[in-house]
């Protein structure tokens, strides 16, 4: 055979060409061989494995995926850490702008108030004839008047009504300048049913500083009552004011139901001026929120204010915050004030839980109590035993009080008649 190579011409012998097809063939062979243990081997490799090809690949993809997963999740966590301390950063940021703007600036009057007087002949006459007309004050008002201090009287109470009545009864007395145990009296009586409106006046003043238009009368009455109540020497109507602002203000900030952070930051502490003896101040204001007909959130909100059952809401958790912030900020509160006031009561409530005991009030910060009896119930001799028996029971429960008590059972008998 002949081939035609760079124009010259190659003789091909039989016996190459032989040679040739014999290397094919063994080529073919090793290809088959190859095939066959390929297969032998991927046999071998599905049986100890237990996997179809199918199954090693839908493996194979499940682990690539996994491992996707896995670098997911820890980018989704780093991105989550970083934004927890944006969020803490932030969070900061709201809550110091909103205590700035909610702080209000106000002076608390805590259980004394001071009336300047002119003169010594003023004086004179406010104490009256063998002290008759001071007692006459004194037994009026229920609170304490000291004429120590030159120029000035000190009026005395934990009562801040009971101080704000005697205040103005006074000040009107040295105006009229009728100064007599009757004419005490009538001015006394008068100025508490004028204090009636003043208080719902100042309510109403509350409730519309903090945006609230449509409440109830009862509510209003309660709120004014604020301005003369304090909370761990915190004056309740600044605290009010002040924490009815925070609330708002953050509940802008995350989107919460404004109305229910307004109503629950106002109502919050109503049953601090809620005159029962018997239940904490989350649950009378409650009660008397539930008896109104508001809302199951308002209600919430002040239910929840002091963590008594877990938050159910965001609103609540506003109100909750908001309360810690005003009260917890430096020179809000002083503790004590509140046990102080605490202690007052139960020493007028010991009294009054006496039969035929018709009222009872607390002098020189709980070191003097004066007792008025019914004279048609009480004799003059069951009087000296009543003083005895109560002096009794304070020296039973009252184990922590320092110095001593001085306890006057009042029994006056009085009989008035008016001509036609």
């Amino acid at each position: 055979m002949s081939l035609l190579r760079n124009n010259q011409t190659t003789t091909v012998s039989s016996d190459d060409i032989l040679a040739l097809e014999k290397k094919l063939l063994e080529l073919e062979k090793r290809e088959e061989a190859t095939k066959e243990k390929e297969e032998e081997l991927t046999a071998k490799l599905q049986k100890i494995s237990g996997l179809t090809i199918e199954e090693a690949k839908k493996q194979l993809l499940s682990m690539v995926s996994d491992k996707a997963k896995a670098e997911a999740a820890k980018i989704v966590r780093q991105t989550i850490e970083t934004a927890k301390l944006d969020a803490k950063e932030k969070a900061k940021e709201i809550l110091v702008s909103e205590m700035v703007h909610g702080a209000n600036a106000y002076v608390p009057e805590y259980t004394v108030s001071v009336i300047k007087i002119p003169n010594d002949e003023v004086k004179g006459k406010i104490i009256g004839k063998e002290g008759k007309n001071i007692r006459a004050l004194e037994a009026a008002t229920m609170v304490d008047f000291n004429l120590d201090e030159e120029g000035e009287i000190r009026i005395s109470s934990f009562d801040g009504v009971r101080r704000e009545i005697a205040r103005i009864s006074l000040l009107r007395l040295v105006a009229d300048g009728r100064i007599q145990p009757e004419r005490i009296e009538e001015v006394v009586v008068q100025v508490k049913r004028e204090m009636e409106r003043t208080i719902f006046d100042e309510g109403q003043k509350l409730a519309q500083a903090v945006g609230v238009f449509n409440v109830a009368p009862e509510v209003l009455s309660l709120l004014g009552k604020f301005k003369f109540r304090f909370s761990y020497g915190q004056n309740l109507i600044a605290h009010t004011l002040e924490e009815t602002k925070i609330g708002m203000a953050l509940a802008s900030e995350v989107g919460a139901d404004l109305n229910v952070v307004r109503l629950g930051c106002l109502l919050h502490d109503i049953g601090k001026v809620i005159d029962k003896e018997e239940g904490s101040h989350v649950t009378l204001g409650v009660e008397l929120l539930r008896r109104l007909n508001f809302s199951d959130k308002v209600i919430a909100c002040v239910e929840e204010h002091h963590e008594d059952k877990e938050f159910s809401s965001v609103e609540s958790m506003i109100v909750y915050i908001a309360d810690a912030i005003s009260g917890s900020r430096p020179g809000a509160r002083y503790e004590d004030f509140d046990n102080y006031v605490k202690h007052m009561e139960d020493l007028e409530k010991i009294c009054k839980d006496f039969s035929g005991v018709s009222d009872a009030w607390v002098f020189q910060a709980g070191r003097e109590i004066r007792v008025l009896v019914d004279p048609r119930r009480v004799s003059d001799n069951d009087t000296i035993m009543l003083a005895a028996d109560i002096r009794n029971k304070i020296e039973e429960e009252v184990k922590d009080f320092p110095g001593q008590i001085k306890v006057t059972v009042i029994r006056e008998l009085r009989v008035t008649e008016t001509t036609r």
